[in-house]
């Protein structure tokens, strides 16, 4: 019987997980899953180590239509089809830790009673997660739980960057900027030592840019500033989040249009962002496939706010040795890539066309000053290696 991790990322409309061997030190990767469309049209797919579609099929009718079912669903094939394997503890991507957590912790009924409270500040992620935690106590009550929080890498942050103007009584409350994606961050920030050792010991700017999309600046491997805050609706425009928004826009929204707060709710986290702007799509591979006027507004946008956000950082940092791309558009869109380190050529980028092109891990030329990289991200090993920590497997 091999001893094995789970790992396991509770989306807002997806549960995900990955299934890792102990081997000495380290993991090996057995598979991958995920539920996507719960609430709509749910569908399983199950790929090998090697990404290889091994199971693919849509749910009958009543089957994984919440989160709970969708986990129970994955839960099930992993204990079917893995029966040489006793999974010894599991690790959960939490997107909120607030002030209270900034590193995992093993989850036990006043972790979980926290991780209630923060429930308004993640609305679309923090009950999923729970979901999943429950489910799996159920099943085994005595098997490890490790708690991972989105929250956590970015607390290194300075203090001036973790503050909002705001009066001390509203401050002390907890409302600051936290910043997300930590969890691919971390992951990033392991690799940089061997990718690029000069960056590693300074300047970095990583944009994880996915459905969700934020930015973060590293010294040192370490968070001092990122493009989300409070929430995850701030900073870079998304796939159907607007991202920075002057909040006198959603107090017009309540006044003149009589928006209530689940109305602005569903618009600033559903209807906004690439999908709000294109009106066809939240798929960066549909939008730049079209010929629609709206599509291509909505890509320039991306790129723009993108370009905007990355000056930011690279004030924040004092300069820029290196830009890493990540996430599901940061890895693939190699025409977006372009259109970025090609803006950012005065932070003395020269971008290699070519290696851009066929996704190459460096998108930059040998007399490039500053350096462009592609980083695929992997917050699931991160997790797993968090989830033997605590638990001292």
């Amino acid at each position: 019987m091999t001893d094995a991790i789970l790992a396991v990322n509770a989306g807002s409309a997806s549960v995900r997980f990955s299934l890792f061997d102990i081997v000495g030190t380290g993991f090996a990767l057995v598979q991958r899953g995920q539920v996507e469309g719960i609430g709509a049209a749910p569908r399983l797919t199950l790929c090998d180590a090697r990404g290889a579609i091994v199971d693919e099929h849509d749910f009958e009718s009543g089957a994984a239509t919440d989160h709970a079912g969708a986990t129970r669903a994955l839960l099930d094939h992993v204990d079917a089809c893995m029966p040489a394997r006793r999974i010894v503890a599991v690790g959960h991507r939490i997107v909120h830790g607030g002030m209270r957590f900034a590193a995992p912790v093993r989850i036990d009924a006043e972790v979980e009673a926290a991780l209630v409270d923060l429930i308004p500040l993640a609305p679309l992620h923090q009950p999923h997660g729970l979901a999943a935690i429950r489910l799996l106590r159920e099943r085994s009550p005595a098997l490890p739980q490790v708690a991972c929080f989105d929250t956590a890498f970015h607390r290194s942050q300075p203090a001036l960057a973790q503050a909002f103007a705001l009066p001390p009584a509203i401050t002390e409350r907890g409302v600051r900027r936290y910043g997300f994606h930590g969890l691919s961050y971390e992951y990033v920030a392991s690799r940089l030592p061997e990718l690029d050792p000069k960056a590693a010991n300074g300047r970095v700017v990583v944009a994880h840019l996915g459905n969700g999309a934020s930015m973060c600046a590293m010294r040192v491997c370490s968070s001092v500033a990122t493009t989300m805050g409070f929430t995850a609706l701030d900073g870079l425009m998304m796939g159907t989040r607007p991202g920075a928004l002057d909040p006198g826009v959603v107090l017009w929204l309540h006044a003149e249009l009589g928006l209530d707060t689940p109305a602005v709710t569903r618009l600033l986290y559903e209807e906004s962002g690439l999908l709000g702007v294109s009106g066809i799509s939240s798929d960066m591979r549909t939008l730049l496939a079209s010929q629609a006027p709206r599509a291509k507004q909505a890509v320039d946008l991306f790129c723009y706010r993108a370009l905007r956000e990355l000056g930011s950082l690279v004030a924040a940092l004092g300069g820029i040795d290196a830009l890493v791309f990540t996430g599901g558009i940061g890895e693939h869109a190699a025409e977006i890539r372009a259109r970025i380190v090609e803006g950012a050529a005065w932070l003395g980028f020269r971008l290699d066309a070519q290696a851009n092109a066929v996704n190459a891990s460096r998108l930059t030329r040998a007399d490039s000053v500053a350096r462009a990289w592609v980083v695929p991200t992997d917050e699931a090993l991160t997790i797993a290696r968090h989830a033997r920590a605590v638990t001292g497997l």
